[in-house]
């Protein structure tokens, strides 16, 4: 199960680290704790911190994108609106990261749909602010640890590690969705300067 888990996260990693060449993305600060050629100290971890700039700029990018009067569009009546999104990914930073490494989670004020561009946005970095130092504190020795995700289900404390990063690119993809519906190229399609 550890050997599927790390196999995954890698696999994720890889992609991410694919994507953020092409996009230029800066270097993480966090570096990998092994020789080149030697094993990665907490591979899981460092997954994670490697993964969280590229996600972070571009979930940010996006949602900073999307014209303040066009949170409220929804691509059809049955789907969630885009600020309703922005208000899952915070929740889902906060939620998640905090699982992940152990951390509390912060308190926040409960957001809502009609609340301004400028709120939502402002909290949607202060939760991948949260999401950084608690990662920059989390090693791979309690991923196997049981905790409460999703409906108040037990999962080993990697699933949440693994929900982080599934999230993010998944977030981003939706925002990227409805940016494109409303004829705004997404950041990561956006031309090389």
């Amino acid at each position: 199960m550890k050997r599927i888990l790390v196999t995954l996260l890698f696999a994720s990693a890889a992609l991410s680290f694919a994507q953020t060449q092409t996009m230029a993305v800066p270097a993480p600060k966090t570096t990998p704790a092994a020789s080149p050629a030697g094993p990665v100290k907490d591979p899981v971890s460092t997954s994670l911190r490697m993964m969280l700039p590229g996600r972070q700029k571009n979930i940010l990018a996006a949602i900073e994108a999307m014209p303040a009067d066009k949170f409220s569009y929804k691509p059809t009546p049955d789907q969630m609106s885009f600020a309703h999104l922005v208000i899952h990914i915070t929740e889902s930073n906060n939620g998640l990261c905090a699982k992940a490494t152990d951390v509390p989670a912060p308190k926040a004020d409960e957001l809502k749909e009609t609340d301004s561009k400028d709120k939502l946005l402002a909290a949607t970095k202060v939760s991948f602010d949260f999401c950084s130092e608690a990662l920059s504190k989390m090693d791979d020795s309690k991923l196997g640890d049981s905790v409460e995700l999703f409906g108040g289900r037990q999962f080993p404390r990697a699933m949440a590690a693994i929900a982080i990063a599934s999230g993010w690119a998944d977030h981003y993809a939706a925002a990227a969705m409805y940016l494109r519906l409303n004829g705004i190229l997404p950041p990561s399609a956006q031309p090389k300067k």
